[in-house]
């Protein structure tokens, strides 16, 4: 199947099974870079073309001033697909690096960051905001809050924040990470280094490396985990028998 045929259907699935998108929708696509979010800016940017309800999109980047961060290829790529483009330059990693010195850094970064892409999401006219988060992102998510909190939660597929008064929609929960990466390398994004120093150092890689030594023993662990979390109704997840398929990606 065509890498994009195969990325819209994991798509359109989930916008149609958590009715994520209504008619005259304005989306922020929150843009850190990396794979997960070019690949959704590119499905979404090719979705609009014929779904049904007409909306719009603009993507943005919140720059944590970083130095040497290069966005000039993310930019160029955004203006090939006719998208709105906008960067909000932040002192979040001088704040969290050079200031308060964390020695937990995430969180307290992932903060601020959604802060500020909620903040520019509303002041460039957007009612909802789409975040990359993936199939494998929620079975992470899940296992972690399992595992290190004592509780059953993950993100929601659509959550409503009533202090900005914007919708967050996940629309590639449906989408492994594979499917991801297939689609970055047949594509050619143009997919940003990402110069954190806690990049690959976290919590989430952990429980990445502990899922997959899983699968290698479990086959289909992570889609019984997820499946669970559809038949609970975990934080919005619903039964709805969508699920990645199998199918081999062949280069």
């Amino acid at each position: 199947m065509n890498e994009m045929k195969r990325m819209l259907s994991f798509v359109r699935r989930a916008v149609d099974d958590y009715n994520m998108i209504e008619e005259g929708d304005r989306i922020a696509v929150g843009i850190s870079g990396g794979k997960d979010s070019l690949t959704l800016l590119e499905v979404l940017s090719e979705l609009r073309r014929f779904y049904p309800k007409r909306f719009d999109i603009v993507a943005i980047t919140i720059d944590m001033g970083f130095e040497g961060f290069d966005l000039s290829q993310v930019r160029e790529f955004a203006r090939r697909l006719k998208v709105e483009y906008r960067i909000v330059k932040t002192d979040i990693a001088k704040i969290i690096f050079d200031v308060r010195k964390e020695k937990n850094p995430c969180s307290l970064c992932a903060k601020m960051r959604r802060g500020s892409l909620h903040a520019e999401a509303v002041e460039a006219g957007c009612n909802k905001v789409a975040l990359g988060h993936h199939y494998d992102d929620a079975v992470e998510t899940f296992m972690m809050n399992l595992m290190f909190e004592g509780r059953l939660g993950c993100f929601s597929p659509v959550s409503y924040l009533s202090n900005r008064k914007i919708t967050l929609i996940r629309p590639m929960i449906y989408a492994t990470e594979k499917d991801v990466e297939y689609f970055t390398r047949k594509r050619s994004l143009p997919v940003a280094k990402s110069l954190c120093p806690e990049d690959h150092a976290t919590e989430r890689e952990n429980m990445k490396k502990l899922l997959s030594e899983l699968e290698k023993t479990n086959k289909g662990v992570k889609h019984r985990i997820f499946h669970a979390m559809c038949h609970a109704g975990i934080d919005g997840f619903a039964e709805k028998g969508r699920y990645p398929d199998a199918g081999k990606l062949e280069d």
